[in-house]
C-alpha cells in the first residue's frame, strides 16, 4: 500500500514542482491549496486555512499522512522579507507540525532558505555548507530557522519521528512571480522591450523548479534528518543567467546591465554545498539551467504569439 503523504502549498511555485515527483516515488499524495482546489498533478486535493489551528488539525485527522511535506508560507514578491505574515507561519507551522505529530506520522520535510545563514562568514567563495552558521539578516530568515530549530526539538522529544530542512537556493521557473529576474527578463526581451538589470555581478546557485522539485521528492523518500541544502551546486553570476535568456531569444543587444543600481549590502557569492542531498539522500541528477532557461523562452515566445494572433494565421 502506498505511503501517504500530505504536502501543503501545492499550488504554490515550489509545492507544484513536487506534485509528480513524490507520485513517481511512489507516494499517495494529498495536496492542500488555500483557495479552490485545482484537478491537477494526479493528487487527492484538499482545501483548508492553515493560519487556523483548528482546521490544519482536522485536515492531519482526516488524511492520517505519514509523510508532511511542509511547503506553504508566505510569499509575496516583494512584501515577504520583512512581512509580519513571517511570525503568523512560524506559529501556524509549528502547530501543523505538533499536530502531526501527535496523529503519529513518521516523517516530515520542512521547506526553509538559504536566507538563514549568515551572509557573512570565514571561507566565503566556497560553496555553503549545512554547517555554516546561521545568522538570518531579515524576519523571513529569521522564521524559517526558528522553525527548523522547533522541527528539531519535535523530533528530539517525539520518538518515532524524523524531520528533515531543505534549504533552497535561488529557483526560477513556471508559476514564478512577474516581478522577479528571470520572469522580467523574459517578458521585455519577448516585448522586444530593453531588459533594465544591476551589474548582474554577484554570484548565485541558480537551479529551476523541475530540478528542485525532484530532488525534494528524494529526500521526502529517504531518511536523512537534519539540514540540507537543496540546489544545484553550480556558481554563476546573475550577469551570465540573464546573458544566457538573451541568447536563447537572440535578443542580447536589449539587455541593459548598469541601468539599475545593485541593492545594498548584497552578498557577492552564494553557492550551496549538496555534498548531503547527493550523497545521503542519493540525488545526484545535474541541474540543466541552460536547458530549462530555453524552455522558458519558448513558452513565453509562444504565449506573446497567442496574444498577437500570430498562431494559426496562413
Amino acid at each position: 500500500m502506498a505511503e501517504r503523504v500530505l504536502l501543503t502549498g501545492a499550488a504554490g511555485f515550489v509545492g507544484r514542482a513536487l506534485l509528480a515527483p513524490l507520485a513517481a516515488r511512489g507516494f499517495e499524495v494529498h495536496a492542500v491549496a488555500h483557495r479552490a482546489a485545482p484537478v491537477a498533478g494526479g493528487a487527492v486535493w484538499h482545501q483548508a486555512d492553515l493560519l487556523e489551528e483548528a482546521a490544519a488539525r482536522r485536515l492531519v485527522a482526516d488524511v492520517r499522512p505519514a509523510l508532511l511535506v511542509h511547503a506553504a508560507w508566505y510569499v509575496e514578491h516583494g512584501r515577504f522579507w520583512t512581512a509580519p505574515e513571517n511570525q503568523d507561519w512560524l506559529e501556524a507551522s509549528s502547530a501543523l507540525a505538533a499536530a502531526f505529530a501527535e496523529a503519529g506520522g513518521r516523517r516530515i520535510l520542512g521547506i526553509g532558505t538559504c536566507a538563514e545563514y549568515a551572509e557573512a562568514a570565514e571561507g566565503d567563495g566556497m560553496p555553503w555548507p549545512e554547517t555554516r552558521p546561521v545568522a538570518p539578516a531579515t524576519p523571513y530568515g529569521r522564521a524559517k530557522a526558528a522553525l527548523a530549530s522547533r522541527l528539531a526539538a519535535l523530533e528530539a522529544r517525539t520518538a518515532r519521528l524524523g524531520c528533515a530542512w531543505a534549504r533552497l537556493f535561488h529557483l526560477f521557473g513556471p508559476g514564478e512571480a512577474p516581478g522577479r529576474l528571470v520572469p522580467s527578463v523574459l517578458r521585455a526581451l519577448a516585448e522586444g522591450r530593453e531588459a533594465a538589470c544591476a551589474s548582474g555581478r554577484p554570484v548565485r546557485d541558480f537551479a529551476d523548479t523541475g530540478h528542485v522539485g525532484r530532488a525534494l521528492a528524494a529526500l521526502a523518500a529517504s531518511d536523512v534528518t537534519g539540514p540540507v541544502n537543496v540546489a544545484s551546486g553550480q556558481g554563476r553570476s546573475v550577469r551570465d543567467l540573464v546573458e544566457t535568456i538573451g541568447r536563447h531569444a537572440g535578443r542580447a543587444g536589449l539587455l541593459r546591465f548598469g541601468a539599475r543600481p545593485d541593492p545594498p549590502g548584497e552578498a557577492p557569492f552564494m553557492v550551496a554545498c549538496i555534498r548531503r542531498l547527493e550523497a545521503e539522500a542519493g540525488f545526484t541528477e545535474e541541474a540543466r539551467i541552460d536547458a530549462a532557461l530555453a524552455a522558458m523562452w519558448r513558452d513565453v515566445e509562444s504565449a506573446q504569439g497567442r496574444g498577437n494572433g500570430a498562431v494559426g494565421e496562413d
